[in-house]
């Protein structure tokens, strides 16, 4: 029997907070960050104050606080924040408190103060273990700096969850192989791994088309992601999602609020929420977004309804790319719309494509659909 999620419509049990502050701007990154400007972090937290003041004491399964780089924040800037995010939010007993993290930013000292405000996971931006991988990417980090961040991250906070990326630059599938090698020796519980993506408007992308980047080809791509899954399956960190791998106790229920198509808040610069069937985005420019709070304005950029049919369509992409796969019927009855009808012939056609396989209501990724989960996603969408 199907079990549903909980509605669109329901009151907010998660949220999101973006801080934009980086030491610098990776070449690959197409977030909304600004590097250099710390002098805006004192207007950002009075800012992110007010617009946290709008979200009416919400009771919290789940935060999560990304960026940027949330703990470049120095210890007082920190201190406030923590505090700000306090009087405005509760927190069930339970609650899964997250902090984005570098390397380069994490120490005993900063780890124990993100511990004593109640941050119980911690997620770093580790990218890569080798140093000529971590320059192409334009990492601030070195290996041992990230050994040394997630050991002490792990020994204060207990719950670490890395990023790596691969399919970088000149990467060979040895150098990932070696990668998936040392993440996998540490005391980590959940691991996220990406393909380069050069995104356009990034440094990347510029150097791409000037053929000065030459990202791993399709079949070395391929072979990277079949090693990431053997990998984190022989350790005990199975996939659960295409992208992500942990202990079932350890999956990042944060983003399974996001992938089941549940209610959340979010603020700041960039970040998007979905509330009451609305999906909001604020501006993505940090002074214009602070100039908005400032003037008594609201920050958000784009604000459109969903409507059955998206939610059913978004529900069904962002649902397929979970490994356990996505029910049919429990869409059905939160979207109000037939299934069956609605995407019969795309089912049938992922599924003579080998892309899908289909049990009674249940649809999940093939093998080879893992490949192509962004194609079967697009064809929901």
């Amino acid at each position: 029997m199907s079990v549903d999620w909980p509605d669109r419509t329901a009151p907010p049990r998660a949220a999101y907070i973006h801080v934009p502050f980086c030491r610098h701007r990776c070449g690959y990154c197409n977030f909304s960050v600004v590097a250099g400007r710390d002098d805006l972090i004192d207007r950002f937290l009075t800012a992110i104050d007010r617009e946290m003041q709008t979200w009416d004491q919400p009771t919290l399964n789940t935060l999560f606080v990304g960026g940027g780089t949330p703990t470049h924040l120095n210890a007082s800037q920190l201190d406030w924040f923590c505090h700000s995010i306090r009087r405005h939010v509760r927190f069930a007993d339970d609650a899964e408190i997250s902090f984005e993290a570098n390397p380069e930013d994490i120490d005993a000292t900063k780890a124990r103060q993100l511990s004593d405000h109640g941050v119980n996971r911690i997620s770093l931006g580790v990218q890569s273990f080798d140093a000529d991988k971590i320059r192409h990417l334009e990492r601030g980090h070195t290996a041992a700096e990230a050994i040394a961040a997630i050991e002490t991250a792990a020994a204060v906070i207990g719950n670490v969850s890395i990023d790596l990326i691969f399919a970088a630059p000149d990467e060979s599938v040895a150098i990932w192989q070696r990668d998936l090698d040392q993440a996998l020796k540490l005391p980590i519980r959940h691991l996220s791994a990406y393909a380069l993506t050069i995104e356009k408007g990034t440094p990347f992308f510029a150097r791409h088309r000037k053929g000065e980047l030459r990202p791993a080809g399709e079949d070395d791509e391929w072979q990277m992601y079949q090693d990431l899954r053997d990998a984190t399956a022989a350790a005990g960190m199975p996939q659960y999602e295409v992208s992500n791998f942990a202990p079932p106790a350890n999956r990042c229920r944060h983003n399974i609020a996001y992938w089941q198509g549940q209610a959340w808040l979010a603020a700041g610069p960039g970040a998007a929420a979905f509330l009451n069937g609305r999906r909001t985005v604020n501006h993505r420019s940090t002074t214009t977004y602070l100039k908005r709070i400032e003037s008594g304005h609201s920050p958000i950029a784009e604000s459109e309804p969903l409507d059955a049919d998206q939610y059913a369509r978004e529900l069904m992409a962002f649902g397929v790319r979970m490994i356990d796969g996505v029910d049919l019927a429990s869409v059905g009855r939160r979207s109000g719309l037939d299934l069956d009808e609605k995407f019969g012939a795309t089912l049938r056609r992922l599924n003579d494509d080998g892309l899908i396989r289909r049990n009674g209501d249940r649809v999940q990724l093939t093998p080879r659909g893992l490949l192509f989960a962004d194609t079967v996603a697009s064809a929901f969408l």
